[in-house]
């Protein structure tokens, strides 16, 4: 203990030299009026080093308070965001119900405006090669779905059913090159046959003394046991009378857009 006081005498001594300036300048600053030249030369030495240390607090303070506002605004600017995209996913999830729903009141229409038994279905897939043009619906022959019926849509003629099994179906578009629908105009009656051609039509054997202009409308005959008449298959796109020979070439663009093809259907038999 002795040794430790030895060692740190100088120290201790001038910390109980401080202490009693303290004081002693705590007592004169309540019992003075007048400001005596020890407590000037105090606050000429403690002065700065006050103002250097307050404005060192203030700066950290300042940047404290500034990080935490900006770790407050990220915060917020991150709840913002998520809440702007789950608003976004609902308003997504309501335009695509209310889309559904209008698309399936048109079927409805369809289906009440046709003596027929009908089967709704969706299109789960299509064929992703060029060289067929064919989709794949949810329904099969445990609900009835056997080749060759028809499948529709409100706008027009889809294609028919070429295979069935107990779940599922695949049906070949209009628009393939091995499909073919007997058709007419339906202003003038000319009978024809619409073939298909990848994205369009075809529509061959109209005769070249037949009026055919571009925009009217064609549809079912009736003819062939597969497609009830009177269905629509689309609207001519373009007319071309050679000088020679018994037909014209007539182009007919589809009434249903395949591209966007989501819930179809099937016409069973009729009710007759």
């Amino acid at each position: 203990m002795w040794e430790w006081w030895q060692k740190n005498r100088p120290l201790m001594l001038g910390a109980i030299l401080l202490l009693a300036a303290l004081l002693w300048y705590s007592v004169s600053l309540r019992q003075q009026d007048e400001t005596n030249f020890l407590e000037s030369l105090v606050l000429r030495v403690t002065g700065p080093v006050q103002a250097v240390c307050n404005r060192g607090i203030a700066s950290v303070a300042d940047i404290w308070s500034h990080y935490l506002y900006l770790v407050d605004t990220a915060e917020d600017s991150r709840a913002l965001l998520e809440e702007n995209l789950t608003l976004r996913a609902v308003v997504a999830l309501s335009d695509e119900m209310r889309l559904e729903n209008e698309r399936l009141r048109l079927l409805l229409d369809f289906k009440e405006a046709q003596e027929l038994v009908t089967l709704p279905a969706l299109v789960i897939a299509e064929d992703a090669s060029s060289w067929f043009r064919t989709v794949t619906i949810d329904k099969g022959s445990e609900q009835g779905v056997i080749e060759g019926l028809p499948v529709v849509v409100a706008e027009g003629v889809v294609g028919r059913v070429v295979r069935s099994s107990p779940g599922y179906s695949r049906v070949l578009l209009i628009t393939d090159a091995s499909s073919a629908v007997a058709s007419l105009l339906q202003d003038n009656r000319a009978r024809g046959i619409c073939r298909g051609n990848g994205e369009q039509l075809v529509f061959d054997f109209v005769l070249r003394q037949e009026d055919v202009g571009v925009g009217d409308r064609v549809v079912t005959s009736g003819m062939g046991g597969v497609f009830p008449k009177g269905l629509v298959v689309g609207r001519v796109k373009s007319v071309n009378r050679q000088e020679f020979g018994l037909f014209q070439e007539i182009e007919v663009t589809p009434a249903v857009d395949f591209s966007h093809l989501e819930e179809v259907l099937v016409l069973l038999r009729s009710l007759q």
